[in-house]
């Protein structure tokens, strides 16, 4: 029996070292992908772009990725009730939106979220957007309205915040019918939608209502203007999910006229006056080429006397509050968002000086954790495009 002995032997051996030659080649690959022109991202962040930009996933926010990769991460809280429905902006033009609220008697706070996308149809909407709205009415204990304003290139500028500023009104208007609280409005937005939820901001305060609670801004466009902004030229390739062409492309498309780009309601960073705006959490990404002009609109905000907190994440990239079922520095920024608006809600939200907040990748268990989930992440990167080269 010595043969048989022999052979065992082998088999172990052959499947040792191939299981050591898939160790080492997964952490080859993770490495490269790691390894950037703009610098070295953190091992989850790699292996999510590598799997966008390599078409490996699709860019679906509500794609929901395998329990090993995203830990079992949600929203938590009470089951919510919802509710799609069309609300009148402009004579007979009805605009779609998604109501997420508790169960119970209320009345609630509300919150208006303005979804990300360009400006443009095909980039974005309330489906897109819908697990950060659902998340947020969870984690806030708030209605929680998603507006589907409308979008170029068939309408232009200011089509989408005059949807939207319709929808803040009939929000107010009709807070008693699912249960919200007309007194206590906040807006919160990503990408261009914080671009539009600041801008209900400026346009409540120049139309004498509603008066607003809070605004968070998740990495906002903050000006159509072509001023000197380092992280546009450091991110703007498309690897970090926005690109120098898709921001011309949007400015060309929702503000075709060059004049439009100076106006306030396109263009906040420029404003002549940012007095008497409330209370902001803007939150940044380090590899975006958005970030600089979100933290300089922070910076103005505060300068002109508001409330102002203001989150750079490191390690990151544009949309990652968006990933937050995969990434745990998108768990961060709900969290911090959901405090900042239930201390906005409950009149407790503490004045400090402004400081730029830089927030570093997971550290800890968290770090250990993001670790072996990319590892898992890239195994499975590899194994797929294996599978796809034998069968194209």
């Amino acid at each position: 029996m010595k043969w048989v002995r022999q052979i065992f032997q082998n088999l172990i051996l052959l499947g040792s070292l191939t299981f050591a030659v898939v160790l080492i080649s997964v952490a080859v690959a993770l490495y490269l992908w790691q390894s950037t022109d703009e610098g070295r991202l953190p091992a989850k962040t790699a292996v999510v772009l590598h799997a966008i930009n390599n078409n490996l996933v699709t860019l679906d926010i509500d794609i929901t990725p395998p329990r090993i990769v995203t830990g079992g991460g949600g929203g938590g809280g009470n089951p919510l009730l919802r509710e799609d429905m069309y609300v009148s902006v402009m004579g007979d033009v009805q605009v779609p939106v998604r109501i997420y609220r508790p169960r119970g008697d209320g009345p609630f706070p509300i919150v208006m979220y303005y979804h990300g996308g360009a400006f443009m149809e095909g980039y974005g909407n309330i489906d897109t957007h819908d697990n950060i709205v659902r998340s947020l009415a969870s984690r806030t204990n708030s209605v929680v309205i998603s507006v589907g304003y409308r979008v170029a290139p068939e309408h232009i500028f200011p089509a989408a915040v005059e949807d939207s500023y319709a929808a803040l009104l009939w929000a107010e208007e009709n807070a008693s019918d699912f249960n919200g609280d007309p007194e206590t409005i906040s807006v919160a937005g990503d990408s261009a939608g914080g671009n539009i939820a600041t801008v209900m901001t400026l346009m409540s305060r120049d139309r004498q209502g509603p008066d607003l609670t809070s605004q968070v801004l998740f990495y906002p466009l903050t000006t159509f203007q072509d001023i000197e902004l380092r992280s546009r030229d450091l991110y703007d390739s498309g690897y970090y999910l926005l690109s120098r062409q898709v921001m011309y492309r949007a400015r060309d498309l929702y503000t075709p006229e060059e004049r439009m780009w100076s106006n306030p309601y396109t263009s906040p960073l420029h404003a002549d006056d940012l007095t008497e705006l409330p209370p902001a959490l803007i939150i940044t990404a380090e590899f975006d080429p958005l970030r600089d002009e979100g933290e300089a609109y922070a910076q103005k905000l505060s300068e002109a006397g508001n409330t102002v907190r203001a989150t750079r994440y490191r390690g990151v990239m544009h949309g990652f509050v968006s990933f937050y079922e995969v990434m745990q520095s998108g768990r961060y920024g709900l969290q911090e968002a959901s405090s900042f608006l239930r201390q906005a809600h409950g009149g407790v939200l503490q004045e400090s000086p402004y400081q730029l907040q830089v927030r570093q990748p997971p550290q800890g268990m968290d770090r250990v954790r993001e670790q072996a989930e990319a590892f898992a992440i890239a195994a499975y990167l590899l194994g797929r495009t294996g599978v796809d080269l034998i069968n194209p």
